[in-house]
């Protein structure tokens, strides 16, 4: 009888302990939000396999943080940032979503990011590069994760210049993204005391090249600056080679993905330099993961889609050591976590929400060189994280400066 009340009385307390712990969480779910490119121009390196890159890292977590569920949703933001907007206020006010992560295009994660400040709810950068995520649009809510257009511009940019790239003229997609990296370039190739020429922006999802490719020919340049991604660096990369521009000019890839790389071939992409977060042949843990990730997807992850996965474990973690996911808990708490695993080793948050890890200098190899698919990059350098991401006394955030007006 005594043995059938204790344990009677051992079933109520489990029961009590996890209700008092899933009290701690809103709506008694950790809801996540993958919100990028589903269908459009930045499919490939983001989309599916950034969900399915979030939902690894939930199921690894074990699927319940503080006794709670952790569900993951996904939208298409059709690379419009009214769009991504729209859905980013529909999920925090109306489907309880805490954090949003990925957020291909910048002009998408700007939006959200404005979003996200008013409603005090989490985004998370992994697939943007404009820098205005730590600086104008800063909040303690956003974390720009991966890698960014000043890194960009001090990897691939500087490794050029410094080889004797000294004039550039930049093929461009207008918005956010790309005029963001042309601009971060143009600092580091004038601070060498290089020039840039001029540049040629063109529509997202151009077809034809061609113009752009006669004003960069003319030009006279040395180096024809890519500041573009996916489909349209894969487009002006090919039409540069039709046009004859490789002959007497250097072409610099200034956001090349592994994607574009398997889309190009090696045969055109040999030898271009281009600056990356991680890759998935770096070391044991990159590798267990990849082919985890490839037996999902079928093909391997990319810097962004590896960073889905790195930066969801790390919004678990967080809400595990506050106890809760009360916003600024949990951003406290990522504020003070260390990051060490397949993704950085040694990384952190600063104030500003940049993560500060290093990056790597890589050129893709020759058809020679590689040992099969999905085996093109070989490092060139490291870029100690202080070097690859922008100062803080240079920042306009005013989580830094202290200026909230």
């Amino acid at each position: 009888m005594r043995g059938t009340i204790g344990r009677l009385l051992a079933s109520c307390a489990c029961v009590t302990a996890a209700a008092a712990a899933q009290a701690e969480v809103s709506d008694d779910v950790v809801r996540i939000g993958v919100l990028t490119d589903m269908s459009g121009i930045y499919s490939d390196l983001a989309g599916e396999g950034a969900v399915e890159a979030v939902r690894m890292a939930a199921e690894d977590f074990g699927g319940e943080v503080l006794g709670a569920p952790i569900e993951v949703i996904f939208s298409d933001h059709l690379n419009q940032a009214d769009t991504a907007a729209a859905k980013a206020r529909e999920w925090f006010d109306v489907e309880g979503v805490d954090m949003i992560n990925d957020l291909s295009n910048s002009g998408a994660a700007l939006a959200v990011a404005a979003v996200a400040k008013e409603a005090k709810r989490h985004i998370i950068v992994n697939g943007a590069s404009n820098i205005g995520i730590t600086n104008d649009m800063c909040s303690p809510y956003a974390i720009h994760y991966a890698y960014d257009a000043y890194s960009l511009a001090h990897g691939t940019g500087k490794a050029v210049v410094e080889d004797g790239g000294l004039t550039w003229f930049f093929l461009t997609v207008d918005f956010a993204f790309g005029i963001g990296l042309e601009e971060q370039v143009t600092e580091v190739v004038e601070a060498a005391g290089g020039e840039v020429l001029g540049s040629a922006r063109h529509p997202l999802s151009a077809s034809d090249f061609s113009s752009y490719m006669l004003n960069a020919q003319s030009s006279g340049a040395e180096i024809i600056g890519i500041a573009s991604t996916g489909g349209d660096a894969v487009n002006a990369i090919n039409a540069a080679a039709e046009f004859g521009l490789t002959q007497n000019q250097t072409l610099a890839a200034l956001l090349l993905w592994l994607n574009d790389v398997h889309s190009i071939g090696l045969e055109a992409a040999q030898g271009l330099m281009l600056t990356n977060a991680w890759y998935w042949d770096m070391n044991e843990g990159s590798r267990e993961f990849a082919q985890r990730y490839f037996e999902r997807v079928g093909s391997m992850p990319n810097m962004s889609q590896a960073a889905n996965y790195s930066s969801t474990m790390h919004y678990l973690k967080a809400i595990e050591k506050a106890g809760t996911d009360d916003p600024d808990a949990v951003s406290e708490a990522m504020r003070s976590m260390p990051i060490n695993d397949f993704f950085a080793s040694n990384g952190s948050v600063r104030e500003d929400g940049r993560m500060m890890h290093d990056m790597y200098l890589w050129q893709v190899k020759t058809p020679e060189e590689s040992e099969g698919e999905w085996d093109y990059l070989k490092p060139v350098s490291t870029i100690p994280a202080e070097e690859a991401f922008r100062p803080l006394d240079q920042s306009t955030c005013y989580l830094v400066t202290g200026d909230n007006s």
